[in-house]
This record gives structure tokens, C-alpha cells and sequence, in this order.
């Protein structure tokens, strides 16, 4: 006699199969090395789904800057302002305790990395990001959490 019913692991096989295939198609990036660019992108998914004012982001900016920790808050603060305000459209963000990034984290990481080294690449891929053409404003936001990050030893890297 053989056994005709659905064979459950099958089933569940391809369903955690498929449940991560499209986990990695929402969420294609992978966190960075750079621990400078982590805290910078924990600190923003915070501000972005709780507000500015988010306690656990400036907690860890004070864990991570020390005494210094101030301009990189504040200014990380203006540019998330900006970013809202200027964007034509929804800027996709992960929960804070996702360990993978979506398209626009990576592109706002990797303006931070290149908007000293290489602005005009960090200008299309802000441009990209906010769907609007004139970004002056929020790539100079941009530029100054950057050197910020620098000038208190943690040079933000992808």
C-alpha cells in the first residue's frame, strides 16, 4: 500500500523557500562592514519610524561619539528633516532589528560614504533616492553628517 496524502516537509520546504526569497527581494542589501555606517543607519531607522526626538538614537549616539556626540545627532536630525521634506515620494526603511537594508538605505549610506570622495555619484544616487531634481540642500545635509562622523574618528564606509 502507498501513501497518497501531500508530503508536509515538502510543502513547508517551499514555502520557508519562498518566504525567503521575497524577504530578500524587499530587503536585497546586506548591513555594512563599517560599524560607523551601522550606527548611522540604526540611528536614522530610528528617527524615521519613531521621530527626531527618538531616544534610543541619541542614546546610541552618545555611546558611540562620547562627549562629541552632539553635531552628529543634531545634524543626522537636520538631514532626516530634509530628506522628508524634500522627497516626492516614500523612503522605504526596515525595522531597527533587521539585518539586511532596502534599496534606499543602501543609496543613503552610500551618499554618506561618497559625498566627500566622489559628489557626483553621491548627487545621482541622492537624486535617485528623492525623486526630485534640485538636492543641493540635502546633499549639503548629507556632506556635513559625513564630516561630522569623520572629524569624531568615525569616517562612515560601505
Amino acid at each position: 500500500m502507498t501513501d497518497t496524502r501531500p508530503n508536509s516537509t515538502t510543502n513547508s520546504t517551499a514555502a520557508s523557500t519562498q518566504t525567503i526569497s521575497s524577504a530578500t527581494s524587499l530587503l536585497p542589501h546586506a548591513l555594512p562592514p563599517c560599524e560607523n555606517a551601522r550606527i548611522a543607519l540604526f540611528a536614522m531607522r530610528r528617527m524615521g519610524a519613531h521621530g527626531l526626538a527618538d531616544a534610543r538614537a541619541s542614546h546610541t549616539m552618545f555611546t558611540a561619539f562620547g562627549q562629541g556626540f552632539r553635531r552628529p545627532l543634531v545634524l543626522l536630525r537636520a538631514l532626516m528633516a530634509d530628506l522628508a521634506g524634500t522627497s516626492a515620494g516614500t523612503i522605504a526603511i526596515a525595522p531597527c532589528c533587521c539585518a539586511r537594508m532596502t534599496p534606499a538605505e543602501s543609496a543613503m549610506l552610500s551618499v554618506l560614504a561618497r559625498v566627500e570622495t566622489a559628489p557626483e555619484i553621491a548627487r545621482y544616487l541622492m537624486a535617485d533616492l528623492l525623486g526630485v531634481r534640485r538636492i543641493d540642500g540635502v546633499l549639503a545635509s548629507a556632506a556635513a553628517v559625513a564630516a561630522a562622523f569623520a572629524d569624531e574618528g568615525r569616517p562612515i564606509t560601505v
